[in-house]
């Protein structure tokens, strides 16, 4: 059968039409970064394996048999397929080959040097959650962190790594956890928003325990691949519906850690959010507090408005914006939040949600706020300077 040709018009402005090159690095007219005047602390860089093949020095030798003869590529969530335009930004892949996020110098070239980032923190989005085989899931999340140290820490002092976990085991992650936690270059815990019960039930206690032990922020980043519906109501038919339904994902994660009373058993438990937008925080955190009010004795454990621990112990990464793209729009978000400190520059690289670095975050904002989502915000959430939050 002949395929259908499509119908819709292609402008000279598509990404068709300019940017399929340049994702393929071929030179194109790119404007040049213009560095920010403050400290960059950038919460949301990948770094990412191009193949399993990377992990067999740091795996058993019954492993790397069960690999070869299996032929498992690993796991993968189907986050970012690699032929959507925003899974990789004009010119991310490497020329050798290999994966958008893969290649150390290019972020270093693309990441770090154009905002003049003072530290870049890692999220590999390798998910050793779904993993179905729990022993090889805890040896795949071991690999992936020793592989982090050496191919991307130890070279590079300006960044920072999150653990991978293998959450299905809250038990065995703390004990990853406890392994590499006093690294010094280890800030966070990355976990998919997905996940196979919600981030409230204390199944997960174990893993917060040995987090909050080793000073440690829980980093909830979008995607995730536990089996269940990317949505609530279902199986979606396109990549686009799957995309823009993960908010209402990360909605469900926070109203999961605030009712089910996680903040009150760990007081001293950071949530940064990661790759999920911010706007659609607001409204609800003032429908939680309404709902609250009626039901609270539904919930004793939770002994103030929701939007109290919220404020308090959850923190949100500026990419995706998820406003329109201008000051107004944002600050009124921040208005409503009753906080200038819970937004986190992040380019997400090298995902591709704007067309120029320097639309990574509106440059007309005010100079405190601005200055606070370029970098303190972050610095002290993660405490990067030794203090308290």
């Amino acid at each position: 059968m002949k395929p259908v040709e499509n119908e819709l018009p292609v402008s000279e402005n598509s990404y068709t039409a300019v940017d399929r090159d340049r994702t393929l690095n071929v030179p194109g007219k790119e404007s040049p970064p213009s560095a920010p005047k403050h400290s960059v602390i950038d919460c949301d860089i990948h770094n990412e394996l191009s193949t399993i093949d990377q992990l067999m020095p740091y795996l058993a030798d019954y492993w790397q048999e069960y690999i070869r003869i299996s032929g498992y590529p690993g796991p993968s969530g189907g986050d970012y397929p690699r032929g959507a335009p925003i899974s990789a930004r004009p010119g991310s892949l490497p020329q050798g080959g290999g994966a958008a996020g893969s290649s150390l110098e290019l972020v270093r070239e693309q990441a770090l040097t154009p905002f003049n980032t003072e530290i870049g923190i890692l999220n590999c989005a390798f998910r050793a959650q779904s993993v179905k085989q729990e022993d090889l899931a805890v040896d795949l999340a071991t690999a992936v962190n020793c592989w982090q140290i050496d191919e991307w820490l130890t070279p590079e002092p300006r960044l920072r790594g999150s653990l991978v976990v293998p959450s299905q085991s809250p038990a065995r992650a703390g004990r990853e956890i406890h392994r590499f936690g006093e690294h010094p270059q280890f800030v966070q815990v990355v976990l998919p928003v997905r996940s196979f019960i919600p981030y409230g039930n204390r199944f997960y206690d174990p893993l917060y325990a040995a987090a909050t032990e080793r000073n440690l922020v829980i980093g909830i980043h979008y995607g995730g691949s536990p089996g269940h519906p990317p949505s609530p109501v279902g199986w979606p038919s396109t990549y686009l519906e799957e995309y823009a339904n993960m908010a209402p994902v990360f909605q469900s994660q926070v109203i999961s850690l605030v009712a089910e009373g996680v903040f009150d058993r760990f007081p001293d438990l950071r949530i940064a959010l990661i790759e999920g937008g911010f706007a659609w925080l607001p409204p609800l955190m003032w429908r939680l507090d309404k709902e609250w009010k009626g039901l609270r004795s539904n919930v004793p454990w939770v002994r103030r408005p929701p939007s109290d621990y919220i404020r308090d112990h959850i923190r949100l990464t500026i990419q995706p914006v998820d406003t329109p793209p201008d000051s107004g729009s944002i600050l009124q978000a921040i208005e409503q939040m009753e906080s200038d400190t819970m937004l986190m520059f992040a380019t997400d690289y090298p995902h591709w949600h704007y067309d120029r670095d320097e639309e990574a975050w509106p440059a007309c904002l005010p100079e405190p706020l601005h200055a606070n989502v370029w970098s303190e915000n972050a610095r002290a959430f993660y405490r990067f300077n030794g203090g308290p939050s």
